[in-house]
């Protein structure tokens, strides 16, 4: 507890214990250690005795005098590091050399971390020492931790780890909440808010202004991308970035060349839109890339794949069709358009630019801008048309039937090509937002092979069974009923648990919707034939729990009715 007093001079207990043993006289000896020890205060020692009159212990007078200095010397510390001395640093070295063999002693390591932390460089010798002691590595302050975890990515990367973790773990499961609503889905909080959360605060704590430790972190990012494919770790490497533009950290944003446009972009995603003036922004950071800078091309298709990035771009993109529709314009004669395009396909092509490290923009299909937007746009004169048709007054409306086959080849872009597929997984959240039945009926046919089983996608299922909900009165015919998860939702779900969860999320908020000769079919359906995640058990439990309830609280309130018609009758 005492070690390293010897080394500066300062007796310890073994000290006294050495003096009692070989005394004659103890209680001399005893004041004669007090005197040599304590406090070298000459005009102490005449008031000491006031204290013992007022039953004072020495102890708890020494205690109070030490906590008073050690709390003015961590003070003057920080002071002498804040201020402008140009030897500031060479006395916090001096105070270090001089504390450190202390640090293991709880009274005094305060004062000796404090030292550590106010050192932009700390001897590496001392470095060493704090990085070997677990214990020490354990309490000191992050600045200290900065400079061990530069030199050190494998300890830097165990740190790092499990907050990446809890990250991916936090953003799955946001996806299988049990809350589905279109007003509160994955994509509604904030830019700003999701910064708030704790993983991203943590990193931006950790890295700090070193520059160093932010590329060891995109390091990371970029690895595990190409390790699981995930796309929320590009969610995460743009939430960072923000996160250290927020606490105006320029030392790091300066030299990401991701940043202007990463801000731009963040802009768009608040907005949940692109215009016309941020269009004109992003395509100059694009454009703007120089030969012999495309490695820059891999961050920005990693900006591009996050997706709150591509949520923004396929909803401008959606939008932006709509108003070519109304102006009579063709796709390929809007710049804007181009570039929405331009940009979702190079963050779909993130993952294989930076596998094959070829930092080149992937080439947009020329068919998918002249045949397959065109035949999209069709299909939106379709729903117009049936809109308008059915808001006609009954003498007004011709025989008009809504189309059930969609266009030529539309069903092949769907399955292969990724721009293509994307557009049309989010026209059908669009149509279902429309509370369009006849729509939704004609395409969720298509969607059942798409590009890459894009439509099994948790991203993808979690918005389309939250806009569903607001078709909720439709389930209770069996033709919608049918067309939902017959024709769609079931499947896959017996080769793909993610897309099981689903359908039970739907079943459980809408089954009191649903006509119950199709719930006790769906429940029988969904019953696992294989071992299943325990999620997917308790869902199911829960909603065969909700089902019996439901069936039995039926059953009551036709008892009730059939007792009430008697009570009349009689």
């Amino acid at each position: 507890m005492f070690a390293g007093l010897p080394e500066l001079g300062i007796s310890n207990g073994e000290d006294l214990k050495e003096t009692l043993t070989n005394c004659t006289e103890p209680l001399k000896a005893i004041d004669q250690f007090q005197t040599e020890n304590g406090i070298l205060l000459p005009t102490l020692q005449s008031a000491l005795p006031f204290l013992d009159l007022h039953g004072t212990p020495r102890l708890e007078f020494h205690q109070s005098v030490f906590d008073e200095l050690c709390d003015k010397l961590m003070e003057r510390v920080a002071t002498i590091a804040e201020g402008k001395d140009e030897d500031r640093y060479g006395k916090l070295k001096e105070l270090l050399e001089k504390s450190f063999p202390l640090v293991k002693m709880p009274s005094i390591q305060p004062v000796v971390m404090q030292v550590l932390k106010h050192l932009p460089k700390v001897p590496e010798k001392k470095l060493k020492l704090v990085m070997a002691d677990k214990e020490l590595y354990k309490v000191c302050a992050v600045e200290v931790k900065r400079q061990i975890w530069q030199e050190n990515q494998a300890l830097f990367g165990d740190e790092v780890s499990p907050l990446l973790k809890h990250y991916i773990v936090a953003k799955e499961a946001a996806l299988f909440s049990s809350d589905l609503s279109i007003l509160h889905n994955f994509f509604s909080p904030s830019p700003k808010a999701r910064r708030q959360g704790e993983v991203v605060l943590k990193l931006t704590q950790m890295i700090g202004k070193n520059v160093k430790l932010y590329d060891m972190v995109l390091q990371f990012l970029r690895t595990l991308f190409l390790r699981t494919r995930n796309v929320h770790y590009c969610t995460l490497r743009a939430e960072l970035l923000m996160s250290l533009h927020d606490l105006d950290i320029s030392e790091i944003c300066s030299v990401d060349s991701c940043h202007k446009f990463t801000w731009c972009l963040d802009a768009c995603i608040r907005e949940k839109f692109v215009d016309a003036k941020r269009a004109r922004e992003l395509q100059g950071f694009l454009d703007g890339v120089k030969k012999g800078q495309e490695e820059v091309l891999g961050d920005l298709s990693m900006i591009l794949c996050d997706p709150f990035s591509s949520n923004t771009l396929v909803l401008s993109t959606v939008r932006n069709l709509q108003e070519l529709l109304s102006q009579d314009a063709l796709p390929r004669d809007s710049p804007d358009l181009m570039l929405l395009l331009r940009m979702l396909s190079l963050g779909q092509g993130a993952w294989d630019m930076i596998d094959s490290q070829v930092f080149k923009e992937p080439r947009l299909e020329l068919e998918v801008v002249t045949r397959f937007l065109p035949a999209m746009l069709s299909v939106l004169v379709d729903d117009y048309t049936f809109t308008v048709e059915q808001k006609l007054p009954s003498e007004e409306k011709t025989s008009l039937s809504y189309p059930t086959a969609l266009p030529d080849n539309f069903n092949k872009y769907l399955q292969e090509n990724r721009v293509a597929c994307e557009m049309g997984l989010y026209y059908a959240l669009h149509i279902a937002k429309q509370r369009n039945k006849n729509a939704l009926q004609r395409l969720l046919p298509a969607l059942v092979e798409t590009y890459n089983d894009m439509a099994s996608g948790d991203i993808f299922l979690h918005l389309l069974t939250a806009h569903l909900t607001l078709l909720s009165d439709e389930f209770g015919n069996e033709e919608f009923c049918s067309a939902v998860f017959d024709g769609f939702l079931l499947n896959s779900f017996s080769s793909k648990d993610n897309v099981h969860r689903h359908n039970l999320r739907l079943l459980l908020h809408l089954h009191q919707k649903v006509l119950p000769s199709c719930v006790e079919t769906l429940v029988k359906t969904l019953e696992p034939s294989k071992q299943v995640p325990k999620e997917i058990e308790q869902d199911l439990e829960h909603l065969q729990i909700r089902n019996t309830l439901y069936k039995l609280q039926f059953g009551i309130a036709g008892l009730l009715h059939v007792l009430f018609a008697r009570y009349h009758t009689k």
